[in-house]
């Protein structure tokens, strides 16, 4: 006997996704004209779709249950991605897709034959607030971004289990690591409108890119490990290439958010197929290798908590995912834990600079304009990845801003006192006494320069430490490294300042 539907949770995405867009002003926004072509092709794969979740309910039927669950999972996949193109096609028919769903809504189904659950409530009957639906960060969100908390057709809030390396996560971030936490949230949501989308078109929870940002980075896309780990996410080197993140006119691809943000989320839909679904052991494999995880866990047929796994990582695997796990919780219901995240215009702007100026002379003639209580330093920086905030940008360049700066930029900015100001204090140096010392060193032994080799996980701020004649900018300098990332990578020779005798 057939088992009724009870994965209403992934219909209800679909049906989140196409019900919720929200209406647009018809006098003020142009409406694109229909590419018929897509639109066609959208509603081939709907057919197609369709049609394969039958064929799986015929497969449950037979006995081959596994198998059902496969092919309705898969089905229900493309059903739901070719809703969310719908949803942004001018010209789609979203009804179509409704319909589709309210159709399979009514039919046996082969997940829950597989799962073997005839008695789980519909996603209708459940509690609102177990999806992450009751959080008033979750609820500030468009509909069709809300729905996307659910992993894998199931509420993000089912797969977290609140264990007690959780909770020990939790108290972490609502007590020493509070700080640390609110700024992580301020600086990803100046940064929003260029990760999330990469992440709902992959669909996967917004929840989960915070998680990661926080404990990755705080939200600093310049940052880089002690392990040459870069950017927003944390990429190394290797990994960052296999996800499309190359070097482009001298900017390291890592650094930027946008695209940082879409190899994140295609790392972690690889992995979420080859470790099925397992959120903790793909966390882990973030972390920690997914070479390593796929040897402990049997390529998913063990648990991240098994004792054979969990006490077989390193200690900062063994955080690492817990911690990952609490921030994304805390993002989803911050009011159950007396923790409020700031209310914040996260509109974005542009101005184009009339003279010669820099980050770093934006940031002061700005100062806490608006009310940020830290500054603009920050945000300036992850807008415009691809510049070093000491450098000279030349009049003309376009940049990137918060909307509040867009409207002060005239009075604080383009000229006064406050101008005056920042290029006064951009123009200060310290004295170079080290350098000066090394150089004439140097000269006397005819500016000898050493070689060496760039190994695995090296940073050029390492390399520098271990010649102590060495500093970073001279090393850029003289091998044409570009700023700011200073991008290197294992095997390239680099030439190195040689102390004199």
């Amino acid at each position: 006997m057939r088992i009724r539907l009870v994965s209403a949770v992934a219909a209800s995405l679909i049906l989140a996704a196409c019900a919720g867009a929200p209406a647009r002003n018809a006098k003020n926004v142009p409406v694109p004209a229909a590419d018929e072509n897509e639109i066609g092709q959208l509603y081939a794969r709907l057919d197609e779709a369709v049609k394969r979740y039958e064929g799986s309910a015929e497969l449950a039927d037979a006995g081959e249950r596994e198998r059902a669950a496969r092919e309705g999972n898969a089905a229900l996949d493309d059903l739901r991605a070719a809703a969310l193109r719908c949803q942004q096609l001018p010209g789609c028919e979203k009804e179509r897709f409704l319909s589709a769903f309210d159709g399979l809504l009514r039919r046996d189904a082969p997940i829950a034959a597989a799962t073997g659950d005839p008695e789980k409530p519909a996603a209708e009957d459940a509690d609102p607030e177990a999806a992450g639906e009751g959080s008033p960060v979750v609820s500030d969100l468009p509909e069709a971004a809300r729905s996307i908390t659910l992993l894998k057709g199931r509420p993000l809030a089912e797969i977290i289990a609140v264990n007690e390396p959780v909770k020990a996560g939790l108290e972490e971030w609502l007590t020493q690591y509070r700080p640390n936490l609110i700024q992580a949230y301020v600086n990803y949501q100046y940064m929003r409108q260029l990760m999330w989308p990469e992440y709902q078109k992959a669909g996967l929870p917004e929840a989960l890119l915070f998680g990661f940002i926080a404990k990755e980075s705080g939200g600093k896309v310049h940052a880089v490990s002690r392990s040459g780990a870069s950017g927003p996410l944390q990429f190394m080197y290797a990994t960052g290439l296999r996800f499309g993140l190359t070097t482009s006119n001298g900017f390291d691809q890592r650094f930027d958010p946008t695209l940082s943000a879409r190899a994140n989320a295609a790392y972690l839909n690889e992995q979420l197929r080859v470790f099925n679904n397992d959120l903790e052991l793909v966390l882990a494999a973030y972390n920690g290798g997914e070479g390593r995880m796929g040897r402990l866990a049997g390529g998913g047929r063990a648990r991240f908590w098994d004792a054979s796994v969990y006490g077989a990582l390193s200690p900062e695997t063994r955080e690492y995912v817990p911690m990952v796990l609490a921030a994304a919780w805390l993002f989803m219901h911050p009011e159950r834990y007396n923790l409020e995240f700031p209310k914040i215009d996260t509109r974005l702007g542009n101005v184009t600079l009339p003279r010669t100026m820099s980050l770093a002379e934006l940031s002061i003639c700005f100062g806490q304009e608006g009310g940020s209580r830290d500054g603009w330093f920050r945000a300036l920086r992850n807008l415009n990845p691809a510049y070093d905030h000491q450098a000279a940008l030349p009049p003309g360049t376009r940049l990137t801003v918060p909307v509040v700066l867009e409207a002060a930029f005239p009075r604080a900015c383009a000229q006064g006192p406050w101008q005056t100001l920042a290029a006064e204090l951009h123009a200060a140096s310290m004295p170079q006494v080290a350098i000066a010392r090394t150089a004439s060193t140097r000269s006397s032994s005819g500016g000898a320069r050493g070689r060496y080799t760039v190994r695995k996980g090296d940073t050029l701020a390492a390399i520098a430490r271990k010649h102590r004649c060495a500093e970073v900018r001279e090393i850029a300098s003289i091998n044409r490294l570009r700023a700011p990332s200073y991008a290197i990578k294992p095997g390239q020779t680099l030439q190195i300042p040689s102390c004199g005798k």
